[in-house]
């Protein structure tokens, strides 16, 4: 092979490479918007699969988010890289809202709508009786928001991708754009 490595990485500097760049950030950050906009995908199949990662940030199964993401573009037919830039609209400043909304929605879903919970914690967190309390109405209530926020986030990025990929067809036909290819 031409570009083979004399000596294979391990597995643990492989990972330690995904958690933090051999050269930095910023050029890693430039890399991932550089392949995002040669996604050869169309508008439709970008937007796609954006709403089904903002669908899947949505949930409360943190730590799944990507992973979910890309089954649920896989299975639409989305695109799965837009899926997982997608997961990225639940961080640390939405997951609260989204927390505390699905939980709110899920329990008048269930008819439950004062939002109190007793929670017995002396014995640990991880209980399925203590977890699922709480668990449940989060579940339902985030198919709602999520699919409302899909649809909003699918709405933005279809036009917006559309717009990107015909200016940049343009740009490519009159030869203007040396830099882009």
């Amino acid at each position: 092979m031409l570009f083979k490595r004399r000596e294979a990485e391990s597995w643990l500097n492989r990972l330690r490479v995904h958690v933090w760049p051999r050269r930095s950030w910023g050029r890693s950050t430039r890399y991932v918007v550089h392949r995002v906009r040669r996604l050869s995908a169309t508008p439709h199949a970008v937007a796609l699969g954006f709403a089904a990662g903002v669908f899947i940030s949505s949930t409360p199964f943190i730590g799944f988010h990507m992973i979910l993401s890309a089954a649920v573009a896989w299975i639409i037919g989305g695109s799965m890289v837009a899926a997982l830039l997608g997961t990225f609209v639940g961080n640390p400043l939405t997951y609260p809202l989204f927390w505390v909304g699905s939980y709110e929605v899920g329990s008048l879903m269930l008819g439950g709508g004062d939002g109190k919970v007793e929670l017995d914690l002396s014995k640990g967190i991880f209980q399925t009786d203590q977890i699922w309390t709480v668990l449940k109405p989060m579940t339902l209530g985030s198919i709602p928001i999520g699919l409302a926020l899909a649809i909003l986030s699918y709405a933005l990025v279809r036009p917006a991708v559309n717009a990107y990929q015909h200016r940049r067809r343009d740009l490519r036909s009159t030869g203007e754009a040396v830099g882009i290819r």
